[in-house]
């Protein structure tokens, strides 16, 4: 790791003659035999008492150096911090490491010890200040030099230290370390231990400090929330209990629900009419956790708040002097949840537009009484999917007070009936909504992918444009359903949910049950031509949990003899996180290898490693796809005898597949709750996408799976 500490020297200069060469010499060794730093460190920060000369900012280096001779001056007027800079190190705004104490004792975390430990706390901690006022906030910069050198104390350093991280204010009445404060905790963005998160929000922080100040201990129910600068869900779990309490509602819980609701709507006040300046911390809280500027005092609700509210309405798609007191209970219940409004980065602006349309029309002016607001950031995801479904829903005609957003029997007959024939207006506007969220799609048969986009304003018409048709007869061919043209059911079903039309007609299946000669018949007979078998599992016999599910000897050749064709899956422990890391992925491939071998499977065989579960994207950052580099380079070892697949959601087929070099994808497309089967395309490589669970025999289930045309051909013979 590329490190550097500056040495003393380099500030000596600007300290007074008479003390300049103690300065400049390296630090002498701690005279305290107690000394070993095996605690971590702790976070300090210069304070606002003793301005620069005519400045409070650290403009250049030269500014940055002065203060540390200043920090040593003071330090060195008495015996306070023994003589010397009571500072182990000191970083600067411009990401800059001075050495202070260096690797000796320092005297600045205050005396006594940190209770239950045993660790004192000058004795078993480096103390780590920044060069930062009270009123000024850490940079980026800074942030990075505290987490690299937090890493190279612990990994590198003389005297090596422990995990942890405390402000200088942990049991110590003091100001310090300000805006750092934070940071200042194991799990930070400056904790080397965790991924870099990048800076937090002060004034997210703030509304952290002051819900758990305020209702810790006192509302019943109540859970406090991290400190830590960050929105999550536990923050804004804790404003909505908060909000319960002060609307009377005790025990408090970490949901929104109709009472919630019922107790804002009954109240029946606008943040700008509201007494309670309890209730306008929390709206102001709220929309800090929103990323909107409002008030710096929570309990002031000013010209920047109304702003603020006045932008979150627009954003969500409403007229704010139109509909404000109307659409307040619904605008609380939307800044009470992670639910963004604003347009984020990557999102897709049509998208958009359409999610605000949901708001306006369905929750603003119709008012499906199960519909809550839907997210305006630009991505299709499961709360717009549900939003959309109950919009849907109403539009087809089911009765208000059945709406679920649920693809159930009610709304497929419905699709069957109104949905499938001429459509226009809302209807119409919602199955084109629905192609553009499947967009792109790519136009099968062509001798090379070609992706064609739905055109965002074919939405907004009812006339039946060539791109309309055209992407639409793309659609059909490459999701492999019948390519009519129209809004009938199977098109309805195969741009709503992930497993489409499930009983729609396939031949592929997979499943866990060995293959007998009867049950390959049985198969063939029914018009599957290719089944998934396992290679093997990481069960053994006689544990509770075990299958069977593995592959038998001879299995492959009977299921070959009754006309089927064999794809190979591999499969231990997909279904937790923590199964995904490189070097299980490279273990698991050679065990792949080697009973494909065992079982006569010929070279050039396509193996599918399961990912079995609802992997988000970081998910599939941190260990995804660490796991299929794992995957790619155990089977190179062996001699790349073999192919890889990968067996998951859409969104983890498409990226493994793109970014790892996955050769085809089996969609887990039954799972249709997935997140990464909502607004996800079929990937480009798809072979065989997983439809429908059901027993085909009693005793017997099975996996009904669409085979793709000039898809995966799977194990049509063996070697021997």
């Amino acid at each position: 790791m590329e490190f550097t500490i500056i040495p003393r020297s380099v500030w000596a200069e600007f300290v007074v003659e008479g003390k300049r060469a103690h300065a400049a010499a390296p630090p002498a060794p701690s005279d305290n035999p107690a000394w070993d730093p095996v605690g971590g460190v702790f976070i300090h920060y210069r304070g606002a008492d003793f301005p620069l000369p005519g400045s409070n900012e650290y403009f250049d280096e030269t500014d940055c150096k002065r203060d540390i001779a200043e920090v040593y001056d003071r330090h060195t007027r008495n015996d306070d911090y023994n003589w010397d800079i009571g500072y182990n190190f000191l970083i600067c705004p411009h990401g800059n490491i001075y050495q202070g104490r260096g690797y000796e004792r320092g005297e600045a975390n205050a005396p006594g010890y940190i209770p239950g430990s045993g660790y004192g706390r000058n004795a078993a901690f480096y103390s780590i200040c920044g060069l930062l006022r009270a009123g000024n906030l850490p940079t980026e910069a800074m942030l990075r030099s505290y987490r690299s050198l937090i890493a190279h104390l612990r990994d590198e350093a003389p005297r090596r230290t422990g995990g942890l991280i405390f402000p200088h204010s942990h049991g110590y009445a003091t100001d310090c370390p300000g805006h750092l404060h934070m940071y200042a905790q194991p799990g930070s963005t400056i904790d080397p231990a965790v991924p870099w998160s990048g800076p937090a929000d002060i004034y997210v922080y703030a509304a952290q400090k002051w819900v758990n100040a305020t209702y810790a201990g006192y509302a019943p129910g109540y859970l406090s929330c991290p400190e830590n600068g960050r929105t999550g869900w536990s923050t804004v779990y804790a404003l909505t209990q908060g909000l319960q309490y002060e609307h009377g509602i005790s025990p408090t819980v970490q949901s929104f629900g109709p009472a919630t609701f019922t107790a804002v709507k009954n109240r029946g006040k606008l943040p700008e009419d509201e007494t309670n300046t309890n209730l306008i911390r929390l709206y102001n809280a709220a929309l800090w956790c929103k990323g909107y500027w409002t008030a710096t005092d929570l309990s002031e609700w000013n010209i920047d708040s109304r702003t603020a509210l006045v932008r979150l309405y627009s954003d969500a798609g409403f007229d704010y002097g139109v509909v404000a007191r109307r659409m307040w209970p619904h605008i609380c219940r939307g800044l009470m949840r992670m639910d963004q409004f604003k347009m984020v980065p990557g999102g897709d602006t049509t998208i958009r537009r359409v999610q605000q349309h949901l708001n306006q029309r369905w929750v603003g002016e119709v008012g499906v009484p199960a519909m809550s607001l839907v997210p305006c950031d630009g991505y299709y995801s499961r709360d717009v999917q549900q939003g959309f479904m109950m919009a849907l829903q109403y539009e087809l005609g089911l009765d208000p007070g059945v709406i679920n957003g649920n693809f159930g029997p009610g709304t497929q007959a419905a699709l069957r009936g109104r949905g499938s024939q001429a459509l226009s207006g809302e209807l119409r506007y919602l199955f084109r909504s629905a192609c553009y969220f499947n967009s792109p799609t790519l136009m099968a048969g062509s001798p090379s992918p070609v992706s064609i986009s739905y055109a965002a304003g074919d939405i907004d018409t009812d006339a039946p444009t060539p791109s309309h048709t055209a992407w639409l007869r793309a659609f059909q061919g490459f999701s492999q359903i019948p390519p009519t043209v129209t809004n009938d059911f199977t098109t309805w079903a195969q741009l709503l949910v992930s497993c489409g039309d499930t009983a729609r007609p396939a031949a592929g299946c997979d499943g866990i049950t060995e293959i007998t000669a009867a049950r390959g018949q049985a198969l063939y007979a029914a018009g599957y031509r290719i089944v998934g078998r396992y290679l093997d599992e990481h069960i053994a016999p006689g544990d509770p949990s075990y299958l069977g599910k593995a592959l038998k000897p001879g299995e492959p050749r009977t299921i070959l003899n009754a006309g089927l064709r064999l794809l190979p899956i591999f499969q231990w422990n997909g279904t937790q996180l923590a199964n995904f890391t490189y070097d299980k992925g490279y273990q698991q491939a050679l065990k792949a290898h080697e009973k494909s071998v065992e079982h006569g499977i010929p070279p050039n065989t396509c193996i599918y490693f399961a990912v079995d579960y609802d992997a988000l994207d970081v998910d599939i950052d941190s260990s995804v796809k660490p796991y299929f580099r794992g995957v790619a380079d155990g089977l190179a070892s062996s001699g790349n005898r073999y192919a890889y697949g990968v067996y998951g959601s859409r969104n983890v087929c498409t990226r493994v597949s793109r970014e790892v070099g996955a050769r085809w994808s089996l969609v887990s497309g039954m799972s249709w709750g997935f997140s990464g089967n909502l607004g996800f395309p079929l990937p480009e490589n798809w072979s065989l996408n997983q439809i429908r669970e059901f027993d085909f025999q009693p005793g017997w289930g099975l996996d009904h799976n669409v085979w793709r045309d000039g898809g995966d051909p799977g194990v049509s013979f063996l070697v021997s």
